[in-house]
């Protein structure tokens, strides 16, 4: 009794430190040796067999390839084409589908939680442009190139939507979009499903709550102009034309002939909208006002309070007619928006 308390005393000390003996007559117990475990089971020696696709001389730049092209981890990748015999098309759908499995139940998890940071993305083609607004909880993913690209496929899905509206035009036209009809609009030609899908992906891969809040577009025939502005516009190379920021303005115009200040003059008109907010556009024939007023034409000019901008626009030879304004955020709990 009096060795095994030893011997467990020499233990909690420092293994390797005591070197103990018998009391009595016996071998020299040796030293003990630091490290060593007193039980080691055998392990068995296990032996993997790579699928054959990893044989191949190609299977790095197969792996490579997908990555970059999906954005998924490595170890996804591979378990995809080990999955897939090393086919990249059924690799790439295959890790869709499970990206999407995790996504709406990531999705459902999160459902409820406060979406009040975001970005406004605006997108023109020829005779459209188009507002949209999505939603995440913070300003952190925002700035995230995955949900930027998001917002991107939401501004072209709702562009396609409109173009596709075979209309004959002999004036502009304006819609809208909620949150329920916005996320049923297909994805595009580039990608699978609708915009919620694609909602899903984005909410699986960055963890947070987000939301297809609205869009706005806006169709004009010979005549007419839209001018655009987004305050603290951001431009990527990789989401090719499209604007992002915080606050988004369209405003149409009526011109009779098509002039070289038009950019510029449709810019201004833009960031007046975003700067005094407007409830209407009025009437060059409506009294100046101040600071509260709300019609557009009547209220002091963004740039020269001086003048009113209705004042600023007549030498150009435009009407103004119409606007749309976003601001990420507005209108309530974007949570809840449908």
């Amino acid at each position: 009794m009096s060795l095994l308390r030893s011997l467990r005393r020499c233990l909690l000390v420092r293994p390797g430190s005591c070197q103990l003996s018998a009391r009595g007559p016996g071998p020299r117990l040796p030293p003990l040796q630091a490290g060593l475990p007193l039980l080691q089971s055998p392990q068995p020696r296990h032996t993997f067999h790579s699928a054959s696709w990893l044989s191949s001389a190609s299977s790095k730049e197969r792996l490579m390839k997908l990555r970059r092209k999906t954005g998924y981890s490595f170890v996804n990748c591979k378990k995809a084409l080990e999955t897939c015999d090393g086919d990249l098309k059924q690799a790439e759908s295959w890790l869709h589908k499970q990206a999407q499995k995790e996504g709406w139940s990531k999705a459902a998890r999160l459902h409820g939680r406060k979406t009040k940071e975001g970005l406004i993305g605006l997108l023109q083609e020829g005779d459209t442009t188009v507002l949209v607004e999505v939603n995440c909880e913070t300003d952190f993913v925002s700035r995230n190139l995955k949900f930027q690209q998001l917002v991107q496929q939401v501004a072209r899905g709702t562009l396609l939507h409109c173009q596709n509206l075979k209309d004959q035009l002999s004036t502009y036209s304006k819609g809208f979009l909620n949150s329920s009809e916005l996320s049923e609009l297909p994805a595009g030609p580039e990608s699978e499903g609708s915009l919620k899908d694609q909602l899903a992906l984005a909410i699986g891969k960055l963890g947070e709550n987000m939301i297809l809040k609205r869009a706005a577009w806006v169709k004009v025939p010979a005549g007419f102009y839209v001018g655009s502005y987004v305050h603290g516009a951001t431009h990527s190379p990789s989401l090719r034309n499209l604007a992002l920021g915080k606050y988004g303005a369209l405003v149409v115009c009526e011109t009779a002939e098509p002039t070289a200040d038009l950019g510029d003059l449709g810019r201004r008109l833009g960031q007046h909208v975003v700067g005094m907010a407007p409830l209407s556009v009025g009437s060059l024939d409506d009294e100046p006002g101040g600071e509260a007023e709300t019609k557009m034409l009547s209220q002091p000019y963004l740039l020269d309070p001086s003048i009113t901008l209705g004042q600023y626009v007549q030498p150009h030879g435009v009407a103004v007619v119409d606007f749309v304004r976003f601001e990420c955020g507005e209108g309530g709990d974007a949570a809840d928006a449908d």
